[in-house]
Protein backbone atom coordinates (compact mmCIF):
# COMPACT_ATOMS: atom_id res chain seq x y z
CA UNK A 1 0.00 0.00 0.00
CA UNK A 2 8.58 -1.73 -6.74
CA UNK A 3 8.58 2.01 -5.73
CA UNK A 4 7.51 3.38 -9.23
CA UNK A 5 4.49 3.48 -11.24
CA UNK A 6 5.30 1.16 -13.62
CA UNK A 7 3.04 -0.92 -16.64
CA UNK A 8 -0.42 -0.85 -16.03
CA UNK A 9 -3.50 -3.42 -15.87
CA UNK A 10 -6.58 -3.54 -16.77
CA UNK A 11 -8.40 -6.50 -16.33
CA UNK A 12 -11.91 -5.78 -13.85
CA UNK A 13 -9.54 -2.55 -13.07
CA UNK A 14 -7.17 -4.95 -11.02
CA UNK A 15 -4.15 -6.37 -10.18
CA UNK A 16 -3.62 -9.49 -8.06
CA UNK A 17 -0.88 -11.96 -7.31
CA UNK A 18 -0.95 -15.04 -6.25
CA UNK A 19 0.17 -13.97 -2.93
CA UNK A 20 -3.29 -12.92 -2.08
CA UNK A 21 -4.42 -16.68 -1.38
CA UNK A 22 -1.99 -17.01 1.69
CA UNK A 23 -4.10 -18.43 4.72
CA UNK A 24 -4.50 -15.71 7.71
CA UNK A 25 -1.83 -17.08 9.82
CA UNK A 26 0.67 -16.24 6.98
CA UNK A 27 -0.65 -12.69 6.66
CA UNK A 28 1.88 -10.00 7.88
CA UNK A 29 0.55 -7.87 10.89
CA UNK A 30 -1.30 -4.93 11.46
CA UNK A 31 0.48 -1.81 11.31
CA UNK A 32 -0.43 0.55 14.47
CA UNK A 33 -1.97 3.94 13.87
CA UNK A 34 1.47 6.27 14.69
CA UNK A 35 3.12 3.29 12.00
CA UNK A 36 0.36 4.70 9.49
CA UNK A 37 1.00 8.53 10.32
CA UNK A 38 4.29 8.01 10.03
CA UNK A 39 4.18 7.30 6.06
CA UNK A 40 1.51 9.01 5.31
CA UNK A 41 1.32 12.49 3.84
CA UNK A 42 1.44 15.33 6.52
CA UNK A 43 0.04 18.78 6.74
CA UNK A 44 1.10 21.02 4.34
CA UNK A 45 3.29 18.36 2.40
CA UNK A 46 3.24 19.34 -0.91
CA UNK A 47 2.28 16.95 -3.99
CA UNK A 48 3.20 18.51 -7.16
CA UNK A 49 0.53 21.07 -7.66
CA UNK A 50 -1.27 19.76 -4.54
CA UNK A 51 -1.31 20.07 -0.93
CA UNK A 52 -1.73 17.31 1.92
CA UNK A 53 -3.90 18.28 5.00
CA UNK A 54 -5.54 16.39 7.81
CA UNK A 55 -9.28 16.26 8.04
CA UNK A 56 -10.64 18.13 10.47
CA UNK A 57 -14.05 16.59 11.33
CA UNK A 58 -12.34 13.20 10.70
CA UNK A 59 -12.40 10.92 8.11
CA UNK A 60 -14.39 11.38 4.52
CA UNK A 61 -17.54 9.29 3.92
CA UNK A 62 -18.18 7.55 7.62
CA UNK A 63 -20.62 5.31 9.22
CA UNK A 64 -23.11 8.18 8.22
CA UNK A 65 -23.02 7.09 4.17
CA UNK A 66 -24.30 3.88 3.49
CA UNK A 67 -25.09 2.17 0.00
CA UNK A 68 -28.48 0.94 -1.22
CA UNK A 69 -28.15 -2.13 -1.94
CA UNK A 70 -25.75 -3.47 0.97
CA UNK A 71 -23.27 -5.36 -1.62
CA UNK A 72 -22.44 -2.15 -2.93
CA UNK A 73 -21.23 -0.92 0.57
CA UNK A 74 -17.47 -0.93 -0.25
CA UNK A 75 -17.40 1.19 -3.13
CA UNK A 76 -18.12 4.27 -0.55
CA UNK A 77 -16.86 3.11 2.66
CA UNK A 78 -14.98 0.58 4.46
CA UNK A 79 -14.41 3.05 7.41
CA UNK A 80 -15.21 1.14 11.11
CA UNK A 81 -18.47 -0.37 11.33
CA UNK A 82 -19.08 -0.53 7.77
CA UNK A 83 -18.16 -3.78 7.24
CA UNK A 84 -17.17 -7.31 8.80
CA UNK A 85 -13.73 -6.12 8.49
CA UNK A 86 -13.17 -3.40 10.42
CA UNK A 87 -9.61 -2.02 10.10
CA UNK A 88 -7.23 -2.01 13.42
CA UNK A 89 -5.83 1.11 12.82
CA UNK A 90 -6.77 4.27 10.03
CA UNK A 91 -5.02 7.64 9.00
CA UNK A 92 -7.23 10.01 6.74
CA UNK A 93 -5.43 13.05 4.86
CA UNK A 94 -7.21 15.22 2.19
CA UNK A 95 -4.65 16.93 -0.93
CA UNK A 96 -6.29 19.33 -3.07
CA UNK A 97 -5.35 22.52 -4.44
CA UNK A 98 -5.46 25.74 -1.47
CA UNK A 99 -8.35 28.21 -1.51
CA UNK A 100 -9.55 26.54 -4.86
CA UNK A 101 -13.21 25.53 -3.71
CA UNK A 102 -14.51 24.14 -6.78
CA UNK A 103 -11.33 22.55 -7.91
CA UNK A 104 -9.75 18.87 -7.39
CA UNK A 105 -9.99 17.01 -3.97
CA UNK A 106 -8.79 13.72 -3.20
CA UNK A 107 -9.30 11.85 -0.19
CA UNK A 108 -6.45 9.90 0.99
CA UNK A 109 -7.08 7.03 3.38
CA UNK A 110 -4.53 4.44 4.74
CA UNK A 111 -6.12 1.24 6.93
CA UNK A 112 -4.16 -1.47 8.56
CA UNK A 113 -5.88 -4.98 8.81
CA UNK A 114 -5.78 -8.29 11.43
CA UNK A 115 -5.27 -11.51 10.36
CA UNK A 116 -5.61 -11.19 6.78
CA UNK A 117 -8.44 -9.07 6.81
CA UNK A 118 -6.78 -6.39 3.77
CA UNK A 119 -7.31 -9.57 1.45
CA UNK A 120 -11.12 -9.98 2.30
CA UNK A 121 -11.64 -6.08 2.15
CA UNK A 122 -10.15 -6.07 -1.29
CA UNK A 123 -12.83 -8.87 -2.43
CA UNK A 124 -15.75 -7.61 -1.26
CA UNK A 125 -14.86 -4.65 -2.95
CA UNK A 126 -14.28 -6.52 -6.19
CA UNK A 127 -17.78 -8.11 -5.86
CA UNK A 128 -18.99 -4.84 -5.19
CA UNK A 129 -17.36 -3.52 -8.65
CA UNK A 130 -19.50 -6.35 -10.28
CA UNK A 131 -22.56 -6.49 -8.69
CA UNK A 132 -22.97 -2.69 -8.94
CA UNK A 133 -21.75 -2.02 -12.04
CA UNK A 134 -25.73 -1.03 -12.88
CA UNK A 135 -25.71 2.03 -10.20
CA UNK A 136 -26.61 2.05 -6.54
CA UNK A 137 -28.18 4.46 -4.19
CA UNK A 138 -25.57 6.17 -1.90
CA UNK A 139 -27.47 7.26 1.45
CA UNK A 140 -25.83 10.59 3.27
CA UNK A 141 -26.14 12.10 6.17
CA UNK A 142 -28.51 14.56 4.80
CA UNK A 143 -29.37 13.90 1.75
CA UNK A 144 -29.06 10.82 -0.86
CA UNK A 145 -26.90 10.39 -4.51
CA UNK A 146 -27.88 8.06 -7.24
CA UNK A 147 -25.00 6.57 -9.02
CA UNK A 148 -25.73 5.62 -12.16
CA UNK A 149 -22.83 3.26 -12.87
CA UNK A 150 -19.55 2.08 -11.73
CA UNK A 151 -16.93 1.02 -14.44
CA UNK A 152 -13.74 -0.39 -13.74
CA UNK A 153 -10.92 1.20 -15.34
CA UNK A 154 -7.10 1.10 -14.87
CA UNK A 155 -5.38 0.49 -11.74
CA UNK A 156 -1.37 1.49 -11.11
CA UNK A 157 0.57 -1.68 -10.92
CA UNK A 158 2.81 -1.65 -7.36
CA UNK A 159 1.72 -3.32 -4.50
CA UNK A 160 0.46 -6.97 -3.93
CA UNK A 161 -3.44 -6.26 -5.78
CA UNK A 162 -5.07 -2.91 -7.23
CA UNK A 163 -8.24 -2.15 -7.89
CA UNK A 164 -9.75 1.22 -9.35
CA UNK A 165 -13.32 2.40 -10.44
CA UNK A 166 -15.17 5.38 -12.54
CA UNK A 167 -18.20 6.43 -10.51
CA UNK A 168 -21.29 8.27 -12.32
CA UNK A 169 -23.40 10.38 -9.95
CA UNK A 170 -26.19 12.30 -10.90
CA UNK A 171 -26.21 15.48 -8.89
CA UNK A 172 -29.03 16.15 -6.21
CA UNK A 173 -31.35 18.35 -8.32
CA UNK A 174 -31.30 14.88 -11.18
CA UNK A 175 -30.17 17.17 -14.22
CA UNK A 176 -26.11 16.77 -14.27
CA UNK A 177 -23.90 13.64 -14.02
CA UNK A 178 -20.72 14.46 -12.49
CA UNK A 179 -17.87 11.93 -12.05
CA UNK A 180 -15.72 10.52 -9.64
CA UNK A 181 -12.78 7.95 -9.12
CA UNK A 182 -12.07 5.30 -6.75
CA UNK A 183 -8.43 3.17 -6.61
CA UNK A 184 -7.43 1.30 -3.55
CA UNK A 185 -4.14 -0.35 -3.37
CA UNK A 186 -3.29 -3.25 -0.83
CA UNK A 187 0.34 -4.32 0.28
CA UNK A 188 -0.17 -6.76 2.94
CA UNK A 189 -2.21 -6.00 6.02
CA UNK A 190 -2.90 -2.26 4.49
CA UNK A 191 -4.93 -0.56 2.16
CA UNK A 192 -4.22 2.87 0.57
CA UNK A 193 -7.40 4.07 -1.49
CA UNK A 194 -7.57 7.32 -3.41
CA UNK A 195 -11.09 8.60 -3.88
CA UNK A 196 -10.87 11.58 -6.19
CA UNK A 197 -14.05 14.17 -6.74
CA UNK A 198 -14.06 17.27 -9.13
CA UNK A 199 -16.91 19.66 -7.83
CA UNK A 200 -18.31 20.18 -11.31
CA UNK A 201 -19.10 18.39 -14.47
CA UNK A 202 -15.84 17.99 -15.79
CA UNK A 203 -14.51 14.13 -16.09
CA UNK A 204 -11.11 13.97 -14.75
CA UNK A 205 -10.27 10.91 -15.97
CA UNK A 206 -8.31 9.08 -13.28
CA UNK A 207 -7.50 9.86 -9.30
CA UNK A 208 -3.95 11.76 -10.12
CA UNK A 209 -0.96 9.80 -10.72
CA UNK A 210 1.35 12.07 -8.70
CA UNK A 211 -0.44 11.62 -6.03
CA UNK A 212 -0.95 7.88 -5.79
CA UNK A 213 2.64 7.79 -6.52
CA UNK A 214 3.97 9.82 -4.04
CA UNK A 215 1.82 8.29 -1.30
CA UNK A 216 3.11 5.14 -2.42
CA UNK A 217 6.62 6.10 -2.54
CA UNK A 218 6.39 7.27 1.14
CA UNK A 219 4.42 3.98 2.61
CA UNK A 220 6.91 1.87 0.48
CA UNK A 221 10.15 3.64 2.14
CA UNK A 222 8.85 3.44 5.73
CA UNK A 223 7.61 0.22 5.24
CA UNK A 224 11.02 -0.98 4.48
CA UNK A 225 13.04 0.85 6.91
CA UNK A 226 10.43 -0.16 9.26
CA UNK A 227 8.55 2.85 10.55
Amino acid sequence: MAVVLGAIGACDGAKEKRSDDKPAAAAPAALTEAQLKAVSFTEGEKVGAYTASEYTLGGPLGEDYTAVPAVCQPLVSLAKGATAHDPAAEVNREVDVPGQMAGLSVAVQLRSYEKGRATAVMKALATAGTSCAGGYVEERALARAKVLTVQPVKAPAFGDEARAYRFTVLDVKGKLKLYEYLTVVRSGSTTLSFRAEFLGTKDIGKVPEEVMKAQWEKFAAGAKSGA
